[in-house]
């Protein structure tokens, strides 16, 4: 914070400390042009947990564990596991930086502007419809990931089973709506769910590794087999498969940024969002480890597991590693509670997201979707809109499950582009120069590095999540990511024209609906701390505007076009 905003809030009336947050916390968001809305009930540790339920690591890497058996099996697994923690604790210590000198919900559309030098706003809507693609996907690829781990459940009872598609529809809307009720009911009580979350993943790897090692029951392979075997013969990638073999451990951890969302909901963020987002990879990894690796030693044939009931391998890996249907629902057991801890979690964060674009109007119905319900403290409609969508795009499935599988690569590929954006900004074009000031940054040697290393790994991330699985391509093994990806593109180039060209979506912070005039330095009126800005402003040489809404006060510096500083005084 720059020394004129502190001295407009050293002269602004004081506010009481109360479940928004404390003082400091008020002055920091209204800062960045936000009137606090959220209570802040949440701490570092019910914040990394959060950041943990969303990764889910039985979910996130076992869900789509059959892509890493066609990716070569064994070593992908292992050895990629690994990979994939090195880079996107890159991307997390890049994205920690930016949370910390910018703690608000807008997250990454919100950094984009600020760091812009110029096109400061198309680059912040481009930015935030990326950002929301990628929180309603992402959101949608693991409530349907859920719902066909049920299926595959079912299966091992009924072998013959094959879900229908309207079944598994229902499914989905059931989960869905389950989701919607807890987190809209129970928002003072989710903190406490992330607590339980993560302590009941870290004793349901603990059983896992026991019952899977003990019981064996196809068999143990040896240390060099269960860490190193590879099959490039099931993806007809050759030597490229090993890459298609990442995609599961990369999908664990596509949406640690998500949890910035959840800034406005803690206290002191500017510390304890980046902290929970550098923690998560390296936390969640290590206990992955200990997940993975019972899988490796025991896992039957690599062929078998291909023919697993609704494509999912792990359900498959426990029937048959216990050696019965009752060993194996006990297990997966485990993993769709973790699984339902995700769902509720990864809809908190997505519904922020909404929220916060929303109440920058930048999407359509933004004056209801940014309404907080203040008996309940949360975006009840954000809510409701994360939920439509969901189960709209949910119906794609009914006609090519082909379609519907690119969503989940898309999550992937829009969350990945969305934190690219401001990190490229601020290497390339600030200079880090923002991130330097921040409270909390990995340093002027470490940090461009892993920008680097952040960006290079990004870029091929999302020509991954691009590629089909299984080579020859045919209707069903193509992946159509790209295609949904120019679809909502589309979408959002047509609401940029309709709504935001003209002037409707400003900039995040802007106080939208809002009076104003232009002003000089001696005709302002107001408060003294406007007065002392406005006669002390170095090198008068633009435009000073105030802009007023029923919630604050805005006090802007304009020169060019550009804003070069801003100003903000709760009445």
């Amino acid at each position: 914070m720059d020394t004129q905003t502190k001295l407009v809030d050293e002269k602004a009336p004081p506010s009481p400390i109360n479940e928004s947050g404390t003082v400091h916390d008020l002055d920091s968001l209204t800062a960045l042009g936000y009137t606090p809305e959220l209570r802040r009930n949440r701490s570092l540790f019910t914040l990394l947990f959060q950041s943990l339920a969303i990764a889910a690591i039985p979910y996130g890497e076992g869900g789509p564990l059959i892509v890493a058996i066609y990716g070569g099996g064994q070593l992908s697994i292992f050895v990629g596991w690994l990979m994939i923690l090195v880079l996107d604790e890159c991307v997390a210590l890049s994205l920690s930086e930016l949370a910390s000198r910018y703690p608000t919900s807008a997250g990454p559309y919100y950094w984009s502007f600020q760091i812009a030098k110029t096109n400061k706003t198309i680059l912040s809507f481009i930015t935030g419809w990326i950002w929301l693609i990628g929180n309603w996907t992402i959101t949608l690829s693991v409530n349907f990931g859920f719902a066909s781990l049920i299926t595959a459940t079912v299966s091992m009872y009924h072998p013959d089973f094959v879900p229908k598609a309207w079944q598994l529809l229902l499914i989905f809307y059931a989960i869905c709506l389950i989701t919607l009720v807890i987190c809209t009911f129970g928002n003072k009580f989710l903190p406490m769910v992330d607590i339980i979350c993560a302590a009941w993943t870290a004793v349901s790897i603990l059983i896992i590794l026991i019952a899977l090692s003990v019981k064996a029951d196809v068999g143990r392979h040896s240390a060099s087999y269960a860490l190193g075997h590879y099959d490039t013969s099931f993806s007809g990638w050759g030597g490229f498969t090993f890459f298609i073999g990442l995609l599961p451990a990369a999908y664990t951890f596509s949406a640690i940024g998500m949890i910035s969302s959840m800034a406005e909901e803690v206290s002191d963020p500017a510390i304890k969002v980046p902290r929970a987002l550098s923690l998560c990879v390296p936390v969640g990894g290590i206990a992955g480890l200990f997940f993975i690796i019972p899988i490796c030693v025991t896992m039957p044939p690599l062929e078998d597991i291909l023919g697993a009931p609704s494509g999912q391998a792990l359900p498959y890996i426990f029937h048959i590693v216990m050696g019965s249907p009752g060993g194996g629902l006990g297990l997966t057991f485990l993993v769709l509670a973790i699984t339902m801890f995700c769902s509720i979690s990864i809809t908190v964060a997505a519904s922020r997201c909404t929220w916060a674009f929303a109440r920058d109007d930048a999407i359509p119905g933004s004056k209801i979707f940014s309404k907080v319900n203040k008996k309940l403290g949360v975006p009840v409609y954000s809510l409701i809109l994360v939920t439509i969508v969901q189960m709209l795009l949910g119906l794609i499935n009914l006609g090519s499950t082909s379609a519907f599988t690119a969503f989940v690569s898309v999550g992937v590929i829009a969350l990945a582009a969305s934190y690219a954006i401001p990190i490229a900004l601020s290497l390339f074009w600030n200079r880090r120069v923002e991130v330097s000031q921040a409270k909390w940054n990995v340093g002027p040697i470490i940090g461009p590095v892993v920008n680097v290393i952040a960006l290079c790994w990004i870029a091929f991330e999302i020509v991954l999540f691009s590629m089909p699985t299984v080579l020859p391509v045919t209707e069903v093994s193509m992946n159509y990511a790209s295609v949904v990806c120019v679809g909502f593109g589309v979408i959002a180039t047509v609401w940029y024209f309709v709504h935001a060209k003209h002037g409707m979506f400003q900039a995040p912070g802007y106080p939208s609906s809002c009076e104003h005039m232009l002003i000089r330095p001696n005709s302002v009126q107001g408060p003294s701390s406007f007065r002392w800005i406005v006669e002390n402003i170095d090198a008068w040489n633009g435009d000073l505007r105030i802009f007023r809404s029923a919630s604050r006060t805005c006090l802007l510096y304009v020169k060019s076009g550009e804003w070069l500083a801003n100003e903000f005084w709760l009445g």
